[in-house]
Order: C-alpha cells, then structure tokens, then sequence
C-alpha cells in the first residue's frame, strides 16, 4: 500500500471518505494505477503508517420568512426575517495502515458545533420546547471501521461502523461534493445523512465498477416522523443500536465514460419492533418493510461539474405504525418514548439537479491555480407523498431553486454563496434565504 491510499474508502477525493470517491480521485489524478490500489509494501515508519485529516462547514444565513415553528401562511405572512450562524459538520479523520492489506480509518464529528443534544421548539408537539438527543455521548463517531483488502483491492472486507453509501447525499457529503452552502435539502431530509451503522461490507472495483454490498440492523422506526420521513431511523435514544431486525443496502457506480459517474443504490430492511417495547399481538404481522432506490450522476468535463439524484422510498404499515406510536405517552423527562407522535407517510421521494461552470477557466492566469463556478440548482422533494393515504402536512411538499458561486482559492478551501428559495404548496409563504459559507476538506498529514 502506498503513502497515498493509507485510508480505503474513507472520504471523497481531497479527501475520500469512501472508496468510491477514492476511484474518482484516481481517475481525475490519472495517477498510476499501483498508487491507487491496494499493494503490500514495506514503511519506513509508523508515523508514515499514520494519517490524520478532515472537513468542516461554517455557515450565515438570513431567511427572509418567519422562524415561527407553524408555517400557517395567513398569520406569519409578514414576520420579520431572521439570522443563523452554524457550524453544521466539523469532522476529524485518523487511520493507520496495519500492511498486509490491513487498514483502520475512524471519524469522529461535531455538529453544530456541540454535543448532539439541543432544545428546539417542536412543530409536532404544537410548539413545545423538547429536548433532543440524536445518539448518547458528546460526540458522534460517525466512522470506526477495519478493512481487510485482496486481490490488489478489486475485493475487500469491511466492518464496523461504516457509511451506508444510499443516496448521492450519503456516498458524497463532502463539501466540496455539492455547490450549495448547505447539504442538497432533499435526500438529506428524507434519508439518515449522513447515514453510518455498524455492519459489514462487501466492496471492491473491477475495471470500470465499483460494487458494494451491506448487511446491517434495521432503522427504527419510532424516530420516523411527517417531516423527516426516516431521517432519523439509524439514530438511538439508547447507548447502543438495537438490532431486532435486519436490512441490507447495495451500491454500483460506472466510470465507463470518461469524466462520468453513474450510480444506482438501494435499501430493504423491517423497521418495526426495532425497539425495547413489546407490541401486542394484533401488530405480530406489522414488519415496517422499508424499501428505497436511487440513482445518481456525475460529469465534471469541460469546465462544468453537473450532478443529479433521483430517490424514491416506500414505507409499508405506514398507518398501523403510525397508530401504534401515537399511543406511547410523550416524551418526558421522566417517562415515554422517543417517538415524533406524527402521522408516517408510505411514500417520500427526492429529485435535484445543479450544474456550475468554472468561468476561471477562461482566464489562462488563474486556470490551474483557482476556480469559481457559477452554479445553479434545482430540486423538488416530499416528505409525506402518502399515494392515498389523507395528506394531513401540504408545506412537505418543496420545490428549491437556488443560484450562487462556489470560489476555491486553493484546492482544499471553497468559499460558497447562494440565494435560494423553498416554493411551498398550496398557497403557504414562501422561503427565501441568502447564505454564505466557508469550507476545507483535506489531509493534514499522510
């Protein structure tokens, strides 16, 4: 294994959370094939072995529409607009190469800046401060894995608490794998994101294919909720994630075209159960099968970088679920359960497209040293699409537009602007924003 891959899969090209954003390093490098795949050669010394790296996003946005947790369009129409200052993903990398095709890579991530644990007024209690915990401890360990490579790589074996690589948002979460200031809105809000369980993984690439295989416990489906679907499924309340049920998830991208990326993902799994409470038997035929597909593109040619993404999800015994979780006692700090007590929807599904051109690339002095795109996005994603279920929640229903610039002056640092605006249905108000942010993503030693 050479200096330059001491880390398989773990952060996307600058810096390859996973393999295959490791791939599309390779490929846009047009390195040496030997220094991109996995080889068995001796070092000088541990501290070659060693790398350390990471990313981070910090953000400023003024939103042009009321902070009021109920989006009634009549009464809040004409509210004030209001500011944020966030630190939305802070993450420190550490892997180590054991030789013999033996590797280690860990990410521990701060979020917002703090300890997962907030206060928020809560929409689907009518208001109410709650206090949230997304997983116990101070700090998310988002990735502990040991990978085991054969065969120069094209076969590897991982375990541990790894990406579920489902969705473009989750393969590539990077920030400088999306030209908006914040994370795509869409697959972000429907899906985990990002999305890491413990299980096991079966990876590798073959010429032009990069394959994945995932076997894992399933999402629990007491943290789904009528405005974040499943977002919040691989989450614990508990110091550990239970593991009644099971789900299995697969990923294969194509590099056949040059400059071209094309991906399809998907997820099934049960949901239900998926907790320490004993349903009755009237439940004993309710499993939650959760089953979501996805496709995904990438073309970075001709100075322009163009990407989409096409998710779709259906959730079975969304209403017998939905039933059983409004009759926990809410959640106190005494007594209760962690669930939304909101209706689930059957169906949710995400579409985006954006596209940005480097127009330094028109000025031969700047050309191979900085760049800044022009970028514009489109997006249009449903939390609640129920198929005929009674739609209780019309404003989860968005349709985004955003345009803005993303200026690298140097490789590992991008300072991002955009204006954006949410297109609500049904006559609710809608959402413009104007953000600006400033981002790295690199190796600090390797």
């Amino acid at each position: 294994m050479t200096k330059n891959i001491l880390l398989l899969g773990l952060l996307s090209c600058s810096f390859a959370t996973n393999a295959i954003a490791q791939d599309e390093c390779c490929k846009e490098k047009k390195s040496d094939k030997t220094e991109c795949s996995v080889q068995k050669t001796k070092k000088p010394s541990a501290l070659s072995r060693f790398s350390i790296g990471g990313y981070g996003e910090a953000v400023m946005s003024r939103n042009f529409f009321s902070q009021h947790f109920n989006r009634d369009p009549a009464t809040y129409k004409n509210d004030d607009s209001h500011g944020r200052f966030d630190l939305p993903h802070v993450t420190l990398n550490l892997g180590y190469d054991f030789g013999h095709g033996w590797t280690m890579g860990t990410e521990i991530e701060f979020e917002h800046g703090g300890t997962e644990n907030a206060v928020e007024i809560d929409a689907d209690e009518s208001g109410e401060y709650e206090a949230e915990t997304e997983r116990g401890g101070e700090v998310a360990l988002e990735q502990f894995w040991i990978n085991k490579a054969f065969w120069g790589g094209k076969f590897n074996i991982k375990a541990g608490e790894i990406i579920i690589p489902v969705g473009e948002i989750n393969a590539y979460h990077m920030p400088n794998d999306f030209f908006s200031v914040y994370r795509s809105e869409g697959e972000a809000k429907m899906l985990p994101n990002t999305w890491h369980q413990v299980g096991i993984s079966l990876w590798g690439r073959i010429s032009d294919w990069r394959y994945e295989a995932i076997f894992t416990s399933g999402l629990d489906a007491e943290r789904f909720g009528h405005n974040c679907y499943v977002h919040y499924g691989a989450t614990s309340p508990y110091e550990y994630k239970l593991g009644n049920v099971y789900a299995g998830a697969a990923r294969i991208d194509n590099y056949s075209i040059p400059g071209v990326r094309l991906s399809l993902s998907g997820y099934y799994g049960y949901t239900f159960k998926n907790t320490e409470r004993k349903a009755s038997a009237s439940y004993d035929k309710v499993h939650g099968a959760l089953a979501i597909g996805s496709f995904g593109l990438e073309m970075k040619r001709w100075n322009w970088i163009v990407r989409g993404n096409a998710t779709y999800s259906h959730l079975a015994d969304a209403q017998k679920m939905t039933t059983f979780m409004n009759a926990y006692p809410k959640h106190t700090q005494q007594d209760g359960s962690p669930s939304k007590h909101s209706p689930i929807a059957s169906n949710a599904y995400s579409v985006g497209l954006e596209a940005g051109y480097n127009i330094f690339s028109q000025i031969s002095s700047l050309s191979d040293k900085q760049k800044l795109y022009l970028f514009g996005r489109y997006e249009d994603y449903n939390t609640y699409a129920a198929g005929r279920q009674k739609v209780a929640y019309k404003y989860d229903r968005v349709k985004r537009m955003a345009v803005g610039v993303n200026y690298s002056p140097i490789r590992q640092v991008t300072i991002k602007g955009e204006y954006s605006n949410r297109f609500l249905s049904h006559g609710y108000n809608n959402e413009p924003s104007v953000s600006l942010g400033i981002t790295y993503a690199g190796w600090f030693l390797k």
